[in-house]
């Protein structure tokens, strides 16, 4: 229970003890007890990240400490990710609405978009991108607000997700840039995109299966990839080189299953990005270097 007579700082402190007790698990925006419980004490005050001392010393009223409570004793109780019961989630510096139709934005693919993919991509050359299995449209709506001289095409199986990505691009003024398309990985062929970046599937059955859960609230679809987790990935990179520009770039989100993928695809050198603020599994890959055996290579890993 809260002290009876609390400020924001002294709920921060209990929320983290409690959910240090309760052995929750993180990894959807936060990977931590302390900075979960800044999360949701924030929200329920309607503080800031960046509120003053001052104002975390501040007594609060019961209406606001019952608030809190609600959300402490739902995050324990639900063991449902902090994202979901506040309905939102920071992604690049903005916040997106998101819910069980999507998964909880938290691709390191940010820090690249961060950074507009310096120093593999020439930004002056990018007009067209596509994000693969897009979710909540974070990356593509991201990617749009870091060039916005672009226009993203986005897909997803899902016609739910797709509903939570047209009203974050509409709240984030995207809408008339990022065109989204009910379908299973690429769009009807177009002009060659420049940019393709992916964060698909590739969660192993039974690894999923195993995970806490906190991880089973997403929707599994956006996770699971057959047995090995490779089930869509192997058909996207079949597939790419008809989509990208020879100039283009592939950049892909794989996680933990990226060492499964090194070892099905050989011949292909990807680029695995040493990332600045933790995570792991991000390639790039150039037009350039798609490998000239697809042909035979990829129809013998299709079948696998």
């Amino acid at each position: 229970m809260p002290p009876r007579v609390a400020c924001a700082r002294r709920l921060v402190l209990n929320a983290e003890r409690r959910f240090r007790r309760a052995r929750l698990t993180y990894g959807h925006g936060t990977d931590n007890a302390r900075d979960e419980a800044v999360f949701l004490v924030f929200h329920a005050l309607g503080l800031a990240f960046d509120t003053s001392d001052a104002a975390l010393e501040q007594p609060l009223s019961s209406c606001q400490m019952a608030a809190v409570e609600a959300l402490v004793k739902a995050r324990i109780s639900q063991q449902r990710p902090a994202a979901y019961l506040t309905g939102r989630m920071w992604f690049c510096g903005h916040e997106f609405l998101v819910d069980e139709r999507v998964l909880v934005p938290r691709s390191p693919i940010g820090e690249l978009i961060n950074t507009r993919f310096a120093p593999w991509l020439a930004i002056s050359q990018v007009r067209r991108v596509l994000d693969i299995a897009t979710g909540s449209g974070c990356i593509a709506i991201a990617t749009a607000l870091a060039f916005p001289w672009v226009r993203v095409d986005a897909t997803d199986i899902s016609p739910a997700a797709l509903e939570v990505a047209r009203a974050n691009a509409a709240r984030l003024g995207v809408a008339d840039r990022v065109h989204f398309h009910l379908t299973d990985i690429f769009p009807a062929p177009a002009e060659p995109y420049d940019l393709i970046l992916a964060n698909p599937p590739y969660v192993p059955q039974a690894e999923f299966d195993a995970l806490p859960a906190e991880y089973r609230h997403e929707p599994a679809l956006g996770l699971v990839a057959g047995p090995d987790g490779l089930l869509v990935l192997r058909r996207l990179l079949g597939a790419v080189h008809t989509y990208l520009a020879p100039t283009g770039w592939l950049v892909m989100d794989t996680g933990a299953t990226s060492a499964a993928l090194a070892e099905a695809f050989p011949a292909w050198p990807f680029t695995w990005v040493a990332l600045a603020h933790g995570g792991e599994g991000i390639s790039v890959l150039a037009a350039r270097e798609l490998p000239r055996t697809r042909g035979a290579t990829t129809a013998r890993q299709l079948l696998d």
